[in-house]
């Protein structure tokens, strides 16, 4: 089935979320991501395992969706934001990982790891989550939509073909990466 098939199925949707889901996860727990040593090593820049693994991801994720782009079997939806949702996003995602010591990613790979500490954190999740979906409607108007960008890609912004910006952003990150490891 093409992947333009899969649009509106919401059952293959769903199984193909929980699969990528599952090995998403795997793939944080082989890394070390999940652990909470390595998360504070990377808060206190003597362990880069946390921007290894997610600049690793950027490149791949980058390089997939705009593979699959030009073969044409995905489209660009970009999303409308906005500066003070940003603002606002960031700062409970801030304040939540500097106290806890993991990101909404890595607490369910270390649940599922095994980490009792990392509980916390999946509570705070699905209570934030509750929190935010019962306020969202109010927030929306008055405060979440402040300032707002327009829906374009970075590319379209500076009015060039997505691959000039690609492309060496890829190679940055690749080079940037080797430099880490040195």
């Amino acid at each position: 089935m093409p992947l333009t098939g899969i649009h509106g199925n919401r059952r293959i949707q769903l199984s193909l979320g929980l699969i990528l889901g599952i090995l998403f996860g795997f793939l944080l727990q082989k890394s070390g991501v999940t652990e909470y040593s390595v998360i504070i090593g990377q808060l206190r820049l003597v362990d880069f395992t946390v921007v290894k693994v997610m600049l690793s991801a950027v490149v791949v994720g980058m390089l997939g969706i705009n593979i699959l782009k030009s073969m044409k079997l995905i489209q660009f939806h970009p999303k409308p934001d906005s500066l003070s949702a940003a603002l606002i996003g960031g700062l409970i995602f801030g304040v939540g990982f500097a106290l806890l010591g993991y990101c909404p990613g890595t607490v369910a790979g270390a649940v599922g790891s095994g980490y009792l500490d990392a509980l916390a954190g999946a509570f705070g999740v699905v209570l934030g989550s509750i929190l935010f979906a019962s306020v969202y409607r109010r927030m929306k108007g008055r405060l979440l939509n402040k300032w707002q960008f327009e829906k374009k890609t970075i590319p379209e912004i500076l009015k060039v073909n997505r691959w000039t910006v690609v492309v060496p952003l890829a190679v940055f990150i690749v080079l940037f990466l080797a430099w880490l490891e040195k």
